[in-house]
């Protein structure tokens, strides 16, 4: 989090370098980025947790249908709230946010620290990240043409097989010879990955500074998002916890459900978002609402994955 209010801040002060013809050359900087997150991602994958938690079929799907339909069903109806008094973009943006897979570090952590079904959480969030690659884009598609906006599908999903499934594969690939590795230099894996994040970060908001896309919004912006992410978080959160309830799922299920099918990754939307919008000036914009969902779900989650572990054996879970 004060990594991207850092880079953010920058942007501001600072966005010549990270903008269209700057020198860090954005636009194949950003290329190299995006192919390096979805490497590493690949590589980190484990096929494993998929055979491992595929027998749970009723919990993936409520996972899945919460992560790809109703998220952005529920999203549809939001922007209808703010329609009068929100801006296009922002309104874009918060569709995006709606149309992302689910994290996987945090979602297995969390269901780690919840003492929830922990082979259903790498399931999930694995799939869902498989899942995002297609359905994320297909989801904007359909949203900027019922809006009117031009949007070329076969661009997008070209970029998306290069710099995106491409890595991935590649990643998974090379994982049986890398994996000792990775293992060994984990945390200076991690420390990459969010470097390259921040600088997509940085370079989106450069660009919306330069374009002076701010000047037009201001503060607003800012409490627009808080409110409506806030709404939909718990929105999301308690409607998967009733779903799961009404299915009668066990309580450790019930756990990876909630946790998994509740939150959206900061980490490869940052990336897609490059892919999908483009040279879109108001990319920054588009980026707030991933980038204020994001610490807020993991500061709620973590708070709730502290009381869930503190359960005696055959108490219910606290409601959200």
């Amino acid at each position: 989090m004060k990594g991207m209010v850092l880079v953010v801040a920058l942007a501001f002060v600072w966005p010549q370098p990270g903008a269209q013809g700057g020198f860090l050359h954005p636009e194949m900087l950003n290329k190299l980025g995006i192919a390096l997150v979805f490497f590493l991602n690949g590589m980190s994958l484990s096929m494993a947790s998929l055979r491992q938690g595929i027998s749970r079929w009723r919990v993936h799907l409520l996972v899945q249908t919460s992560t790809f339909l109703l998220f952005p069903l529920l999203g549809l109806g939001f922007l209808k709230l703010g329609d009068t008094w929100m801006s296009p973009d922002l309104q874009l943006g918060f569709f995006y946010l709606c149309a992302l897979p689910s994290t996987v570090s945090s979602s297995v952590a969390l269901t780690v620290a919840a003492r929830g079904n922990v082979p259903v959480a790498l399931f999930n969030a694995t799939l869902s990240s498989l899942i995002g690659v297609v359905l994320t884009p297909l989801w904007m598609a359909w949203a900027m043409g019922q809006e009117g906006a031009a949007f070329d599908v076969m661009p997008v999903v070209l970029n998306l097989l290069l710099w995106v499934l491409l890595p991935l594969v590649a990643g998974q690939a090379l994982r049986p010879l890398l994996s000792l590795w990775a293992g060994r230099h984990k945390a200076r894996i991690h420390i990459v990955d969010r470097l390259t994040i921040l600088m997509l970060v940085y370079t989106s908001f450069s660009d919306s500074v330069q374009q002076g896309i701010w000047t037009h919004y201001g503060f607003a912006v800012v409490l627009q998002t808080l409110f409506f992410t806030t709404l939909l978080f718990f929105t999301m959160l308690k409607l998967t916890e009733l779903a799961s309830g009404l299915m009668g799922l066990p309580e450790e299920d019930r756990i990876a459900a909630v946790l998994c099918g509740s939150k959206k990754t900061l980490a490869s939307g940052v990336p897609m978002a490059h892919l999908i919008f483009g040279a879109n000036p108001a990319l920054g914009l588009i980026l707030i609402p991933i980038m204020v969902y994001h610490p807020l779900q993991l500061a709620i989650c973590g708070v709730l994955a502290q009381r869930w572990a503190a359960r005696n054996p055959g108490t219910a879970m606290a409601s959200p």
